[in-house]
């Protein structure tokens, strides 16, 4: 989930992360951009239609449109690392805008799960915003064995794994 997000390539390459992973982009108004923005499409290829992405006029309208989930908070002052979670189907990876981050209101939100920090080198500002999602993302996928989201269970079990007629494993567990 990107909250008010502002530089359209970063969202553009958020939309080909969820089309090669299964996981679904929840965008949090105000966009900085518009949908149809020409460099937004261009960073998501042809994988607009691949994609599914929802965008929600509020943070709270967007969680309980998604219901009751586990939301990830992804900041530099971060209390745990990316790594130490076990991520759960619907877990919310909430991310914020490229220049600021998280605004303090949204991080004291009662519904954040918990403060997560992705490790960098001191002295760094911050990870680009896609790049972050993708770090993350793939972690989440990862602990599920990389389970296409379409055929695993609400446990993250996949009862087709070892059938040779599926086409392997296609997305995260987790919505971004």
């Amino acid at each position: 989930m990107f909250f008010s997000p502002r530089i359209p390539p970063n969202t553009g390459n958020a939309i080909r992360l969820a089309a090669v992973t299964g996981a679904t982009l929840h965008l949090v108004e105000p966009l900085g951009f518009d949908l149809s923005e020409p460099k937004l499409r261009r960073a998501g290829l042809d994988y607009h239609d691949l994609t599914s992405v929802t965008v929600h006029p509020s943070l709270p309208q967007a969680l309980a449109d998604i219901g009751p989930v586990r939301v990830f908070a992804f900041t530099v002052g971060g209390t745990v690392r990316h790594t130490d979670i076990a991520y759960r189907p619907g877990d919310v990876l909430l991310f914020g805008p490229e220049p600021t981050g998280l605004p303090p209101e949204v991080l004291s939100d009662p519904a954040i799960t918990e403060r997560v920090r992705i490790p960098m080198l001191p002295g760094r500002r911050s990870l680009n915003l896609s790049n972050a999602a993708a770090v993350v993302v793939y972690e989440a996928w990862r602990q599920y064995d990389f389970i296409d989201p379409g055929t695993a269970d609400s446990n993250g079990a996949n009862p087709s794994a070892d059938d040779p007629n599926t086409t392997g494993p296609a997305a995260p567990v987790a919505d971004n």
